[in-house]
């Protein structure tokens, strides 16, 4: 008896788009805001800003790995979703509390931030794989063809939920009056925004899941695994991983190895460590299991070879929340029809674009199938990754004459979105696609995990390039009017003294030596820390008509002569431009270069490597 395949897509599609949408609100309305948020209410550096950044979203898509694991031997892919939920909602919380109180106690909210953001990390490990593995659960083998246009879809509810989030949340998040001054203390009401929509996501799930997420037969889909159906695997599919104690021990070892090496030899912090290192670990565990058959194997290298690629993308696509966004704040004209758009609202051009080209884009690839000439999936992620390296080609040649008093047209940063919205159409939701066509379902939402560790290790990497962004024009006229000349200084023109380089430090323009300032007893961070303190509560006071006034000493937040000398001789600060693989980033753009450089590399590369990746696949385009 043959099957019948439907033309049509499951209204469970509807479901998860919904959800993932809210959820996507929630997460992207808070990103548009984080970093600006850590820089100007709790005055962290824009370097720091940016690595803290990227490891928070590296972090996101490592938990996935524990999420799946947990979803496909545990608590199933339902159960995990609804935990993931409310455990963001709850971090969007906390995000609120710690952006409502840091004018009176700024280390509570420094506390408050971190407790969230771990919070939101570990919620989003058990969302996010689940949710995406749910896609392809929703079609029976004779209709996985319609996968990447069953996850374009998808792509568009996530789009829609980042638009309306990047729209909604700098809205009431990010204000400044009419004399460019921001209220640092309406980023609360943007976090707010986050956890509302965070739950409405949730109730949106609980309440249509057993209705509508279900196979045609009306079996409820993402249950207990121990409840699975023999039906659901392909013929002659393990339904159990098979992992030696051998196996379970190189991993473990090959853990710390690897551990040791990114962190003493390559330098990487602990948490960049942690990701890069999973992700290897992770991938190696997997090919190991006993239970692989060739096909299986071969189909897995396929997506651990994506993945790697997928790297370079993420990497520069998301300097959207860092570097873009410290660009569109300080060295853009952000007059928008006569109307001058928040900083942190640029990149919602972003999800606007997703949002309008995504069916197109779906329909293209099923019109290409129709004639026979549908390229296979890295073929589409080569030109995604080519595509890229165009759009900060662009930018960069735009931004090349600027100077320190020129500013960025904002057509230009709108440009840039719109073309890596064609290159993420190209890759991201064709990524995901590649996963469930190619995964033994046995380690479905597993394999998920491994391709979002992809987009960790981008992330990751994101927030390291995004920390080389050289000096931006207002740093320069800022220095000025303190009367230090920067340029001078970091083209080695000039030697600064220690008050100079204090008075840059307190500016986020020099770099401390935290191991010169422990040998020489010398506290910066604690007195940069006490001058915030001072500025966050005097800015209250006169926010709430009250006097104000100063608990600190002098010797709290100044040096001595001799202390100032020690800071310049021992060099305790020091101003200098960034530098990345021993090139030094002098302007934007040598900044944007790199990223033309690598995604155009990447692109060359996996496009060359797609003949044997296509025999690989067995027959899967």
């Amino acid at each position: 008896m043959s099957e019948t395949v439907k033309t049509g897509h499951p209204k469970g599609l509807w479901v998860l788009f919904g959800t993932e949408m809210w959820e996507r609100f929630n997460f992207y309305g808070m990103r548009a805001i984080l970093t600006l948020f850590m820089i100007n209410a709790l005055m962290m550096k824009e370097a720091d800003a940016s690595i803290i950044y990227g490891g928070f979203l590296g972090l996101c898509y490592l938990t996935p790995m524990l999420g799946g694991f947990i979803a496909d031997r545990f608590f199933g892919n339902r159960n995990c979703i609804l935990l993931g939920g409310l455990m963001m909602a709850i971090g969007q919380f906390l995000l609120f509390f710690s952006a409502s109180i840091f004018g009176s106690n700024l280390s509570l909210a420094n506390t408050l931030m971190w407790s969230a953001l771990g919070i939101i990390i570990f919620g989003n490990g058990f969302f996010k794989p689940n949710i995406s593995s749910m896609v392809g659960s929703l079609y029976p083998k004779q209709e996985k063809t319609k996968l990447d246009t069953a996850f374009t879809i998808f792509y568009m509810g996530i789009n829609l939920g980042a638009f309306l989030g990047q729209l909604i949340c700098p809205i009431v998040g990010d204000v400044k009056d009419a004399g460019g001054i921001r209220d640092i203390h309406a980023f609360k009401w943007g976090f707010l925004a986050a956890a509302i929509a965070m739950l409405i996501g949730t109730a949106v799930f609980y309440f249509l899941k057993n209705k509508y997420v279900v196979t045609p037969e009306g079996r409820p889909l993402g249950g207990l695994p121990s409840k699975n159906d023999a039906a659901d695997y392909e013929e002659g599919e393990s339904q159990k991983a098979v992992f030696s104690q051998k196996a379970l021990v190189g991993a473990v070892v090959g853990f710390i190895v690897l551990g040791i090496i990114f962190h003493y030899v390559i330098g990487q912090n602990w948490i960049y460590t942690v990701i890069y290192s999973s992700g290897i670990t992770l991938a190696g565990l997997i090919i190991s299991d006993s239970s692989l058959t060739k096909i299986e194997r071969d189909r897995i290298f396929v997506i651990y070879i994506v993945a790697f690629f997928v790297i370079f993308f993420w990497a520069a696509f998301e300097q959207a929340g860092s570097s873009l966004t410290f660009i569109a704040d300080n060295q853009t004209d952000r007059n928008f029809f006569g109307w001058n758009m928040p900083p942190s609202m640029v990149q919602i051009f972003n999800g606007a674009f997703v949002f309008i080209f995504a069916f197109p884009f779906s329909v293209l690839w099923d019109y290409l199938r129709s004639k026979g000439k549908e390229p296979i999936s890295p073929v589409k992620q080569s030109i995604g990754l080519a595509l890229i390296a165009v759009s900060y080609f662009i930018i960069a040649h735009n931004v090349k004459d600027l100077g320190n008093s020129g500013l960025l047209g904002i057509q230009w940063l709108i440009l840039l979105y719109l073309i890596q919205t064609f290159a993420e159409l190209c890759l991201s939701p064709i990524g995901l696609s590649l996963v469930g066509k190619l995964s033994p379902k046995r380690f479905a939402s597993l394999l998920f995990g491994v391709f979002f560790l992809s987009n960790a290790a981008g992330y990751a990497l994101a927030g390291t390039l995004g920390s080389i962004l050289p000096p931006t024009g207002d740093k320069y006229i800022a220095a000025e009017k303190a009367n230090i000349n920067l340029k001078a200084i970091l083209d080695g023109e000039k030697v600064a003294d220690g008050s100079e380089l204090f008075t840059l430090a307190k500016m986020n323009f020099a770099k401390i030596n935290a191991d010169a300032a422990k040998e020489n007893k010398l506290d910066i961070e604690k007195k940069i820390k006490n001058i915030a303190q001072i500025k966050s509560e005097k800015e209250l006071a006169i926010k709430n008509n009250k006097p104000f006034v100063n608990n600190f000493k002098a010797t709290d937040t100044t040096f001595t002569p001799q202390e100032l000398d020690i800071i310049k001789s021992k060099k305790v600060i020091v101003a200098e431009y960034p530098s990345f693989a021993g090139f030094t980033i002098k302007t934007l753009f040598d900044f944007f270069m790199v990223f033309v450089v690598l995604c155009g590399l990447a692109a060359v590369v996996l496009f060359a490597l797609t003949p044997q990746l296509k025999k690989m696949m067995h027959g899967v385009r």
